[in-house]
């Protein structure tokens, strides 16, 4: 068979991973287009369908069910305690031949009674393989990070070396691997046919105790700190056939809506597998199951606000104040675009918007140097192309929907026929102070943050920062910047819900535009009127204490409301308008050459002094 004639690796999912009942499990893990499921025991206790029930809705649904797990602290050195855990997996075997599946996950043994002696450990899983192997059943052993004698694979597989039966071989699990530190290269001295089973989960880097770690934690592959490609190509290489299948504890998937979590979950193992395809040639893994590249992204092409009657004209002052002049109208939508430098506004009065008065992000577009392309990578990692309203002399604009429900467009701004053709615009001279859009931030329901930076990272081909926690006034706040060519988005979330007391900006967005020179940017902001932000003498106080600012530099940044950070590599100069509408602002930041942040430390001041404005315009909201 030629190589891309190759079937891909199949791709499962632990029914541990998701919210619900096993139906409601099963259900989600079909539609978002898994080949299998390994079924968790306590999933099945709690179903009312039998096990043959269960095994007929999984074919009907299209899914295979590839592992039964898991079956805990088989081995002991009571003869008479072992002969009992011999006895309940013969009753497992039948439920697994009920099921359908031939492979049951053993785990390494955490009780007092573990057994130390590798050779009479080995005797016992011979033992039970012995039985497996009667009923045409496959026992595969897994080395959890916390057991209590086998706590790595590397002495699981002398367990099953020793052991030495057909039926008896290993389930390597990413956690339980790299949690440890270990070095996966070595399962390239494991034979491929005693890799009976292969699970797959991320995390981000904890010191914590690794069973809380991993029962909590847990994350699906791209959203953690581990090198989960390095992992899986030593596996594939040593010749493991199985499929690619996703068993991740973590609270927050184990709450949310099963449907959302199996998409998460399964455009984190359709990127995973693209990662290695492309750094290797695994016989599993063929170009045939890769989806297109991302095209190189070049900026931000616009970002469209959500306005009405009452908040578009407020946000249409800040920005005329901060130079921006209006340029064109769509002419079929209420559509005004606003423009200053390549930094583009749209104001849509036609698009939903959250409540009277109020105004939000609506819409980003980023210039991608192969449109249609981009949108087919989309759709191949569960991005489907939102439907939308065009006129039939339209610019054709592909949509995907991010976690949060934001629009993403790709488009090309000098293309013949583009975007900007659909606008009557005004020429305006050049010569403001801002020159681009510097980033965008979106704030993000917290059950979704890792969803957000695994969809730009694998959908937009962005890079991830790692995570960091602002101690904000009212409460932590999670960050994580994602870039690539020129588009840079900040993506926060509260780490637990605003107490209805506090006056804060809600789910706060932000678009952030670039200048060279913030000082002279601000100085003619607020000549213009701009509803600047005024920070407290206290944060420039401690700015002199930290950097030793030049007096009249900073006595010139207290008066305009400037604020600044730096770093080994650069420096960052930064103003902020009031919350316009409820949740967005305005800022404008100047950034020199590798000043990677977004002035993370000056945020807890800056929302204090939102919070202080807000109560200005309106004291009944000190009340609630």
């Amino acid at each position: 068979m030629h190589p891309a004639d190759e079937p891909a690796a199949r791709l499962g999912i632990a029914t541990v991973c998701l919210s619900g009942t096993l139906e409601d499990k099963l259900a989600a893990a079909a539609a978002a287009g898994f080949d299998g499921v390994e079924i968790f025991e306590p999933d099945l206790l709690a179903s009312p369908l039998s096990p043959a029930e269960i095994r007929r809705r999984c074919a009907d649904s299209g899914l295979s069910i590839d592992l039964y797990q898991p079956f805990r602290d088989l081995d002991s050195v009571d003869a008479d305690r072992f002969a009992a855990n011999l006895r309940r997996a013969e009753h497992k075997f039948a439920v697994m031949q009920q099921l359908g599946t031939d492979t049951v996950l053993v785990c390494s043994a955490v009780a007092p009674d573990a057994v130390a002696d590798l050779d009479l450990l080995a005797a016992q899983m011979r033992a039970l393989a012995e039985r497996a192997a009667r009923h045409g059943l496959r026992i595969a052993y897994e080395a959890l990070a916390w057991g209590t004698h086998i706590n790595t694979y590397e002495r699981s597989w002398e367990v099953v070396r020793r052991g030495d039966h057909p039926a008896l071989g290993l389930c390597l699990d990413s956690f339980h691997i790299l949690s440890r530190g270990s070095d996966p290269a070595g399962v390239l001295g494991i034979p491929g046919e005693k890799l009976f089973f292969l699970q797959l989960a991320d995390a981000p880097r904890l010191r914590m105790d690794v069973l809380q770690w991993s029962r909590h934690h847990r994350l699906f592959p791209g959203q953690g700190a581990f090198d989960l490609p390095a992992f899986l190509e030593p596996v594939l290489t040593a010749g493991y056939t199985g499929p690619l299948s996703l068993e991740v504890f973590n609270d927050v998937y184990r709450q949310s809506d099963p449907r959302r979590t199996a998409v998460d979950a399964m455009r984190s193992l359709l990127a995973l597998r693209e990662q290695v395809a492309r750094r290797a040639a695994v016989p599993a893994l063929t170009t045939a199951a890769v989806p297109p590249a991302p095209p190189a992204l070049a900026g931000h092409a616009f970002t469209e606000l959500a306005v009405d009657d009452t908040s578009g004209p407020r946000i249409a002052d800040a920005l005329r104040a901060l130079g921006f002049a209006r340029t064109g109208r769509h002419r079929t939508k209420p559509v005004d675009l606003w423009e200053q430098g390549t930094a583009r506004v749209l104001l849509n009065a036609g698009a939903p918007h959250p409540g009277a008065g109020n105004v939000a992000v609506a819409a980003l577009a980023v210039e991608s140097t192969d449109p249609p392309l981009s949108a087919a990578r989309a759709a191949a990692l569960c991005a489907p192309i939102l439907p939308r309203d065009r006129g039939p002399a339209e610019a054709d604009l592909a949509a995907v929907a991010a976690p949060d429900g934001t629009s993403v467009f790709f488009c090309r701004t000098d293309a013949t026929g583009g975007w900007l053709a659909d606008f009557d615009r005004t020429p305006t001279a050049d010569g403001g102070l801002i020159s681009g859009t510097d980033h965008v931030a979106l704030a993000q329901p917290y059950d979704h943050f890792d969803e957000a930076a695994l969809f730009y990272r694998a959908v937009l081909g962005m890079d991830p920062e790692p995570t960091s926690e602002i101690a904000a006034p009212f409460g932590l706040v999670r960050d994580r910047t994602v870039t690539s060519g020129g588009v840079r988005l900040a993506l926060t979330a509260s780490l637990l819900r605003r107490g209805e007391w506090a006056p804060g900006v809600s789910d706060p967005q932000h678009i952030a535009f670039a200048t060279s020179d913030a000082l002279a940017a601000a100085r003619a902001a607020r000549a213009a009127g701009a509803p600047i932000l005024d920070i407290p003498g206290n944060y420039y106080e401690d700015l002199d204490a930290r950097y030793g600012l030049e007096p009249d530099l900073l006595h010139e940044m207290r008066a305009l409301g400037v604020m600044y950070d730096r770093t080994p590599a650069g420096e960052y100069r930064h103003f902020a308008t009031e919350v316009l509408g409820g949740r967005v602002f305005l800022q404008v930041v100047q950034r020199s050459p590798g000043y990677e942040g977004h002035g993370e430390p000056d945020s807890p001041v800056r929302m204090a002094a939102h919070r202080r404005r807000r109560l200005e315009r309106s004291p009944a909201l000190a009340a609630g």
